[in-house]
């Protein structure tokens, strides 16, 4: 579709929360497609996590985003989607790739919300696609297992927090989960949920550093468990750590189904965030270093200092491999 001023970022861009909604739908129209290929009980295929997701280049107003989505891989009860994003200047016809994305999905059924039905398998081309399939899930069950056991943190109010510290940015959003946000089922579509990760992560880049700030890219984004139509959910984002040109932030979601009263406040989603700042002209700014003051938010940073440097020795490895290629 081709992309309006309301998608528009505050640097002019297209949002990255708008972009990560389009990923989204693409993947749930192809899983619910697949899953319900064969004869049995109809279902919709809900989002469970979205795999690191770099922003490779801007996408402007005016141009048309073209998503493709291919299912890659099938276990018993969960489907991988790879979705890719171009852009089309449709007045010179240029074209680029924008975003690359993996997802995965469970079928749950129309019948009953709580209940997982079996995907039908797909045919590989080689065995060793399933085999790298297979490997690929494995590694993203036990992610989304050890994000789950860390998940307690809650975001507290800072009075007269100091500039570039942790409780001076920080930012919070609640939303009424109403009838547009959510699928056939009466649950929150994972893009919605994304779109307004991505609007509190941009809010809090933006308070630490004063200008125009892009998404650079995602980190996994974990959906622990299903928010339904009706819950009041808070979306919370804080600074964990900056480099000299990029800021990572910690988003999650807690879930609050006060018209459900045997249930409690749950954390439904959670993930990170790096921005970079720009300049009026686009170009790439210094970020402000972030100030700790607690002991959790000295480890938070050096966990994702580690992230970091992790990430940037895995593009490295890759810019050699291509240039040996």
């Amino acid at each position: 579709r081709i992309m309006r001023p309301d998608d528009a970022n505050i640097a002019g861009n297209v949002h990255g929360g708008t972009i990560l909604k389009m990923i989204e739908e693409a993947g749930a129209i192809i899983s619910t497609r697949h899953c319900n290929s064969q004869a049995g009980e109809p279902c919709v295929a809900a989002l469970a996590r979205v795999e690191r997701t770099d922003f490779l280049s801007p996408m402007c107003i005016g141009e048309v985003a073209n998503v493709s989505a291919e299912i890659t891989y099938t276990s018993r009860h969960s489907v991988e989607v790879q979705v890719n994003v171009m852009s089309e200047n449709i007045l010179t016809g240029a074209k680029k790739v924008t975003n690359k994305a993996t997802l995965w999905y469970v079928p749950l059924s129309l019948k009953n919300v709580n209940k997982v039905l079996e995907v039908p398998p797909i045919q590989y081309a080689r065995k060793e696609q399933e085999d790298e399939g297979k490997k690929r899930y494995e590694e993203q069950k036990l992610d989304r297992l050890e994000t789950k056991q860390r998940n307690g943190d809650v975001i507290l109010p800072v009075i007269n927090p100091e500039p570039h510290t942790v409780g001076y940015s920080q930012s919070s959003l609640i939303h009424l989960v109403g009838p547009s946000d959510c699928t056939l089922l009466g649950f929150v579509h994972g893009g919605v949920t994304m779109k307004l990760m991505d609007e509190v992560a941009g809010i809090v880049a933006a308070r630490h550093c004063k200008t125009n700030i892009v998404t650079a890219s995602v980190d996994a984004i974990n959906f622990h468990e299903k928010i339904k139509k009706g819950c009041v959910i808070t979306v919370s984002g804080r600074m964990t750590f900056t480099s000299n040109k990029s800021m990572e932030i910690e988003v999650f979601v807690d879930a609050d189904p006060f018209v459900d009263e045997s249930r409690e406040r749950y954390r439904a989603v959670s993930a990170f965030f790096t921005y970079v700042s720009l300049s009026k002209e686009g170009k790439p700014l210094p970020v402000p270093q972030l100030l700790t003051e607690t002991e959790d938010e000295k480890r938070r940073f050096e966990e994702g200092k580690g992230r970091y440097l992790q990430t940037k020795a895995k593009r490295q490895a890759q810019m050699q491999q291509a240039a040996q290629q």
